[in-house]
């Protein structure tokens, strides 16, 4: 509780006590010395990357697309982490890259990803991605006639043969900016037949909004129709559905989070920030292996499951999962540099931590990272809440880590740690900035699994 004399302004701060891997609460529990000797030397904030946990979630994932007898290839989305340790598992496991620029097709090829095994989406790429896709035979995802036009004629002069995917916008999304019309589309498939020579029509994909597998799955069995109708066409090797990302993820439980949402309110909030409106990350989502089960298993024309319909006729899928298959698979560490205690005034306090918002940023429309960051003191416990926001170290006013008000258990001081847990899937540089000539923070590479009594680490890319 608030000490004696504290202004009762504002609410008790709710708690979303975030999910721990084992791995993770490892590292945390066991290992604080080794993290804050890192910290102390590669700076705050740290960002700690687990390519093991990573390589457990790629296997769950196709254990889950299997059990539902569907024949699934899984694409890993490099946007959503720079780190070149997630390109290497991914080739070590057989997996692929999704890749939306030149500089992630060669990061993919360099890090042992074949180009059979690389998906390039993205509207209207440029004539050097093209050619980096010609060149090693990627699969592209195309958005328009012209950029149809474009890539086969960068072919046509290669002397060989692009696969694509014609993108298509689905029914329940027509306004889409993404992928192309029913008539385009058309278009496109009869165009390919006839540049057969040097394009080779593999199938559909399509960009969709939200995490509803539903959804996903009744825009997937659209697709299927296309194919078939391509092949009726003429495009025989019409036979592949690519169903994008969109796996939702579970940072924290179910009930906890449903009774976030019945709980919030302005005063949860340093500042005017929720007057202007939150759009929230369902963190309380599915898990990403029982979201795959639900979209193979929702029925489509009537009570046949997608799966059951794609192995009757012959269809195969890519799935692109980017942020859910980096559950867990990271965390970020910060150094406490200054706490302004307005607990008399305002009824909480301002915690700044050495680094950044844009170091830690929530890519989701109006927010911040909600889950709670887990304190490490070297100071005796005390049995105190302690209700404070985090705030970046810049001269921005809006450049809060955490707007929302957090009940620590005991007062923050400065020189501890605050934890934030499974920030690998785009949290950690999606937004990263040199602002005010700052260095970009460092990943280190950490290894439990190899029997050593301390974990092995090294700085990714080295």
């Amino acid at each position: 509780m608030p000490r004696p004399g504290t202004p009762l302004t504002g609410v008790r701060p709710f708690p979303l006590t975030a999910l721990r891997h084992p791995t993770v609460a490892t590292l945390v529990d066991d290992h604080r010395a080794l993290l804050a000797d890192l910290l102390d030397g590669l700076g705050s904030p740290l960002h700690v990357v687990l390519p093991e946990v990573f390589e457990e979630n790629i296997t769950g994932l196709r254990r889950a697309f299997a059990e539902t007898g569907a024949d699934v290839d899984i694409l890993f989305a490099k946007k959503a982490n720079k780190a070149g340790c997630f390109v290497s598992s991914a080739a070590a496991l057989g997996a692929g890259i999704d890749a939306a620029s030149s500089a992630e097709v060669v990061k993919a090829l360099a890090g042992g990803v074949p180009g059979h095994r690389i998906g390039i989406s993205g509207p209207e790429k440029d004539d050097t991605l093209h050619a980096l896709a010609v060149q090693h035979d990627c699969l592209v995802a195309l958005d328009s006639i012209g950029e149809l036009r474009r890539l086969a004629a960068t072919a046509r002069l290669a002397h060989r043969k692009v696969r694509v995917l014609v993108r298509s916008r689905t029914e329940g999304q027509p306004g889409s900016r993404f992928g192309m019309a029913a008539a385009e589309r058309d278009a496109a498939v009869s165009l390919c037949v006839e540049l057969a020579d040097h394009v080779n029509l593999r199938g559909f994909s399509f960009h969709l909004n939200g995490y509803s597998p539903g959804e996903r799955a009744i825009a997937a069995n659209e697709m299927i129709e296309h194919c078939l109708d391509a092949r009726r066409r003429g495009a025989l090797s019409a036979g592949l559905v690519d169903i994008g990302g969109g796996l939702p993820m579970r940072y924290v439980e179910p009930r906890l989070w449903d009774e976030f949402l019945r709980q919030n309110e302005p005063a949860h909030y340093h500042g005017t920030k929720a007057a202007r409106g939150f759009s929230f990350y369902p963190y309380g989502g599915h898990p990403p292996a029982e979201a795959a089960r639900m979209i193979m298993s929702h029925p489509v024309d009537g009570d046949v499951s997608l799966s059951a319909k794609a192995a009757r006729n012959d269809i195969r899928f890519l799935v692109e999962p980017g942020r859910s298959l980096l559950d867990q698979a990271g965390f970020t560490v910060c150094r406490v540099q200054q706490v302004e205690d307005r607990r008399d005034t305002d009824g909480y306090a301002i915690v700044t931590v050495a680094g950044n918002s844009l170091s830690l940023s929530e890519p989701w429309f109006n927010t911040d990272y909600l889950p709670d960051p887990l304190l490490i003191s070297a100071r005796p416990a005390a049995d105190e809440l302690f209700p404070a926001c985090v705030a970046g170290s810049t001269c921005l006013e809006n450049d809060m880590v955490t707007w929302r008000k957090i009940g620590f258990p005991r007062p923050v001081r400065p020189g501890d740690h605050l934890v934030y847990f499974n920030t690998a899937g785009y949290h950690m540089d999606f937004l990263e900035s040199r602002f005010h000539d700052t260095a970009l923070p460092v990943k280190a590479v950490l290894r439990l699994g190899d029997g050593a009594e301390s974990p092995r680490w090294r700085l990714d890319g080295i």
